[in-house]
């Protein structure tokens, strides 16, 4: 009997043995295929590897899609003589290895991978065209199969470039003839019934606009689609006789529609087409209550709740006009850092570049890129006065080369500082993690190693490093979610001896943890792509976590009215949002289709918020995505009780909501601050200027909401009166 287990053991051993082997080959393969190591792939493939493995550490990329996407020539003609599957799709984004080619404008892989017999040469010359990229054009229309109808709808995206004119002419272009559009003109009494506004699950907003028989579908003011009527409330492009959509009625009022592009199904909910004016201000700014100071001592403040009633910041202002305005302070560089308050002190940082053409991309745009400034940074802690704006010290922590590139909608100093009134804490990410005292002493600094947060599809993409620092008694708690490495930990506030460390395993992240002080005990809150967790603050043992997190966590979770609120919200179907109760433990994981359970109070998967964080205020959970569209919740049911509408102004909001006695502030990139009626109907009370780009949250205190713009600290408030005698 002892030998048969023996042999019985040898075999499965043997089983095992092999299956690591095929595993480590797999991932061989496709290291080799994205380092573009030619030798080493075509070694691979000799050998009788699996051209078509895919890596489960690159969400299903297969050694083509990497080599595409890397633009590895060589590479790409022997997976392509290896009979590599060349429509394969990777699982997050469905692309295939012609798509990330043609994202990453890979023009000679673009031709490889078209002349071998990919599909898609019609979106990828759309795609050319748009972006004005001669030497793409020339490759789809050299190796690839494009449809005539495409070639001349091509026509119009060229419009103004000679050169890509040409491209299309030679190709066989002609301008199609009224004639040959399908449908028939959309009737006047039709483009009535459906022209507003109309938005899909994940929040982007459309618009359907037309006169004169043409009806368009538009966004951000630009028309991408022409429709033509075909009866009984259905649609056809105009250039597009693949693309169709089908009103949606409730009566005889339009709802929505539904859009089929290909394989593509898209479903668009109707909003508001003609949102109401801003009212006139109530007698809350007239007659403002009495203030009881208090601080703002980090991220939203105390733990991270984003309110500060009895503060009485005002409704209206406008900075370049001066009203309302106390004081505006220039600061050098740029940061995304919000400022943070205690007594009479104001505290911000920067990191100013040699390269004086340093710049942030704001506004309502999707993209990737990093910004690769090698120049020599100088990294400051400013401390203002309060009340006037006067800076009381300006100290330069670090200086020298970024260890990481940023986005180009961040900065060099994303992270909040903490203070608990006698000590400030200040995170550089990857270049350091600073305390001082109040007066501007510098008393321990420590190295945190770098810290590389990204893209987690592709680790060419550097974005920076963004969680803030919190202090907890006696300790400075940082969260570090990075593409390695992941880890989150405890330094001593005194001297910033490391008191613990638990590792995490975390892709990135950028929520600021926070502290709960539930009924039964204190816990410590994070949020993340594999697990929101939580920990025991003195040991950083864990306590609870929960699965099923968008891809990318901006967020930051937080305490109201009992419940631990954790949001994200990446990319559809998956935008959580979580209302937990203190006090859990394990694994609270719901089963698909379940909402709630023992500690889950409630929980949605969609409508979780991208970039801002939620605030909960007068019962309410206010939930604001980036395009400005709001919803509201109840806090203890989940039910939606307003919205979703959009805020006034247009903008995109990375910002998070804060809120003061009766008010919901709602700072947009580039369009100024929306306030809005805390209470029903939710009435828009004001739309104030900054005067240039913000995308930091707002601290209040004191009478005053004080805003880290681009340039500039500035604070808001009601003139300072002199006592009457």
């Amino acid at each position: 009997m002892s030998r048969f287990i023996l042999a019985s053991f040898m075999v499965l051993l043997a089983v095992d043995l092999a299956a690591q082997g095929q595993e480590a080959a797999k991932e061989s393969l496709t290291a080799a295929a994205k380092n573009g190591d030619a030798a080493a792939v075509k070694s691979l493939l000799d050998a009788g590897h699996d051209a078509n493995a895919t890596s489960p550490t690159e969400y299903g990329k297969t050694a083509l899609h990497l080599a595409a996407e890397k633009g590895h020539v060589e590479v790409v003609r022997i997976l392509i003589a290896h009979k590599a599957d060349l429509n394969a799709k990777e699982t997050f984004y469905k692309g295939t290895p012609l798509t990330w080619a043609s994202f990453n404008r890979h023009a000679e892989v673009i031709g490889l991978l078209l002349e071998a017999g990919a599909e898609g040469a019609d979106e990828v010359l759309t795609l050319a065209l748009s972006r004005a990229d001669a030497n793409m054009v020339r490759a789809v229309l050299e190796k690839g199969k494009v449809k005539p109808e495409t070639l001349s709808r091509g026509l119009t995206l060229a419009k103004d470039r000679p050169e890509l004119l040409a491209l299309l002419e030679n190709a066989g272009a002609k301008k199609l003839p009224p004639a040959a559009l399908p449908g028939e003109a959309v009737t006047a009494e039709l483009i009535t019934a459906v022209v507003g506004t109309y938005r899909t699950e994940s929040g982007t907003e459309f618009e359907l606009a037309g006169t004169d028989g043409k009806l368009h579908l538009k966004l951000n003011g630009q028309s991408i689609v022409e429709w033509r009527s075909t009866g009984s409330d259905a649609f056809v492009s105009a250039t597009n006789p693949t693309m169709t959509f089908q009103l949606t009625r409730d009566a005889d009022r339009v709802t929505g529609f539904a859009m089929n592009a290909g394989e593509t199904k898209m479903s668009f909910q109707r909003g508001e087409s003609n949102p109401p004016p801003a009212p006139p201000p109530t007698a809350l700014e007239d007659k403002p209550g009495p203030i009881s100071p208090r601080n703002w001592p980090s991220f939203r403040g105390q733990n991270a709740s984003g309110v500060a009633d009895d503060q009485w910041p005002p409704i209206t202002w406008d900075v370049e006009k001066g009203i309302n305005l106390r004081w505006k302070t220039p600061i050098p560089g740029l940061g995304l850092g919000c400022p943070v308050v205690w007594d009479d002190r104001v505290f911000v940082t920067t990191a100013v570049s040699a390269d004086d053409k340093a710049e942030l991309k704001v506004g309502a745009y999707g993209d990737v890129d990093s910004v690769n400034d090698a120049s020599e940074h100088a990294w400051h802690v400013y401390c203002l006065d309060k009340q006037s704006g006067r800076i009381l010290w300006d100290h330069e922590a670090h200086r020298g080369v970024p260890s990481v590139k940023r986005h180009t909608k961040a900065t060099h100093a994303n992270c909040t500082p903490a203070t608990n009134g006698t000590h400030l804490v200040v995170s550089f990410g990857s270049e350091g993690l600073y305390c001082y005292d109040h007066s501007g002493r510098q008393l321990w600094k420590k190295d945190l190693g770098t810290l590389d947060a990204g893209w987690f599809f592709n680790t060419d993409y550097q974005w920076g490093f963004g969680s803030s620092p919190i202090i907890y008694r006696d300790l400075v708690i940082v969260q570090c979610d990075v593409r390695e490495y992941s880890f989150i930990a405890a330094f001593r506030l005194a001297d910033g001896s490391e008191a613990w460390r638990t590792p995490r395993d975390e892709i990135s992240s950028w929520g600021t943890p926070t502290i709960i002080e539930g009924p039964e005990r204190v816990e410590l809150v994070t949020n993340a792509t594999k697990f929101a967790r939580g920990y025991d603050p003195q040991t950083g043992s864990e306590l609870w976590r929960l699965a099923r997190n968008a891809e990318i966590t901006v967020p930051t979770p937080f305490l109201a009215d009992n419940l631990i609120f954790v949001t994200s919200g990446y990319k559809a179907p998956t935008q959580p949002i979580y209302a937990i109760r203190p006090g859990a433990h394990g694994d609270l994981s719901l089963d698909e289709g379940k909402t709630s359970s023992d500690y889950v109070a409630w929980s949605t998967m969609k409508g979780g918020p991208y970039m801002s964080s939620p605030i909960v205020y007068r019962g309410r959970l206010f939930v604001c995505l980036t395009q400005g569209i709001f919803t509201i919740y109840e806090t203890q049911t989940g039910k939606t009780v307003y919205g979703p509408k959009r805020l006034p102004g247009g903008g995109a909001y990375t910002a998070s909501p804060v809120a003061a006695d009766g008010k919901i502030y709602f700072t947009s990139e580039e369009n100024g601050v929306r306030v809005l009626q805390a209470e029903p109907p939710f009435a828009p009370l004001a739309e104030n200027p900054l005067g240039e780009p913000c995308l930091a949250t707002p601290a209040i205190a004191d009478g005053m909401i004080f805003f880290r713009t681009k340039s500039n600290v500035v604070a808001i408030g009601r003139p300072v009166t002199a006592p009457s005698r």
